[in-house]
């Protein structure tokens, strides 16, 4: 079979179950535990072969499409290793909403590892991808993996886990953008007066009780996020009045997600959040 001239691969997103900070380490990085799974929201990168080097544009034209860009350094990170003829246009198609808390971008550069792996068919395991991409960012092994995944270390430290029992995720992002890197500056890591049981979280998911998994659902940096920004509570207060199991703020924020068992309730609470304005429609 010849190398592919074009190919499309979809980057989905995440939301954290669950996130605990352990500690911040003496390089400044934290150490975290956390459940992490990808949901079906996604963004596309179309992928066409060209003459030579890497070309890329996008949808939103903020985004930058040059090595700033973690699609864009994914691409070159394997097309430099393997000494790549021929290049590249990457159009990437963005959906997920950026600086959101869903890990977007580490997906993005995921979706262009396994791009690129198998358009030059250069025969790498999904470990191996995994392995590279912890270079471009904590979160990428994880997007590589997808499913349900414990998350250790700074991220990197990946153990796979059993899916998550049916159910419906709603998500809403209002419209702030919160840097991730605020955020843990001001999360004061070492006097948490809470954690979430991770660990028992972890024990649910293996039994596949969707209530020890919801009871359990929490996140340490909401402490930080949720006192800048009280719209955060607001749309928890919404999802779970219109019976969200529970809810909880994904990554650094300031998405929120509702986890349902009923659709009806998840379309209830839409509307409900709809009318409150408080997140805008995708």
């Amino acid at each position: 079979m010849g190398i592919m001239k074009e190919i499309s691969v979809k980057a989905l997103a995440k939301i954290n179950l669950g996130l605990d900070v352990v500690r911040r380490r003496e390089d400044g990085y934290h150490e975290v535990k956390m459940v992490m799974q990808t949901i079906h929201l996604f963004d596309r990168l179309e992928m066409k072969k060209t003459a030579g080097g890497i070309t890329m544009t996008t949808n939103l034209s903020f985004l930058p499409t040059n090595e700033n860009n973690l699609v864009y350094k994914a691409a070159k990170l394997l097309m430099d290793e393997f000494q790549v003829k021929g290049g590249v246009d990457i159009h990437l198609e963005k959906f997920i909403p950026v600086a959101a808390g869903m890990a977007g971008g580490s997906s993005d550069a995921a979706a262009a590892l396994v791009g690129i792996n198998r358009m030059f068919q250069l025969g790498l395991t999904k470990r191996q991808l995994m392995e590279r991409g912890v270079q471009i960012g904590a979160d990428v092994p994880y997007c590589v993996m997808r499913g349900t995944a414990l998350a250790e270390g700074i991220g990197e430290k990946l153990t796979s886990l059993p899916g998550v029992p049916m159910c419906y995720v709603l998500i809403g992002k209002p419209g702030i953008n919160v840097s991730t890197k605020f955020v843990y500056e001001n999360l004061h890591a070492d006097s948490l007066q809470y954690h979430p049981d991770i660990d028992g979280m972890v024990a649910s998911i293996e039994k596949g009780d969707l209530c020890g998994i919801t009871d359990r659902m929490g996140n340490v940096l909401e402490t930080v996020t949720c006192k800048h920004y009280p719209v955060i509570e607001q749309m928890k207060g919404i999802l779970k009045e219109h019976g969200a199991v529970n809810a909880l703020m994904s990554g650094s924020g300031p998405t929120v997600f509702g986890i349902f068992t009923d659709d009806q309730n998840a379309k209830e609470a839409y509307e409900a959040m709809q009318e409150a304005g408080l997140a805008r429609q995708l």
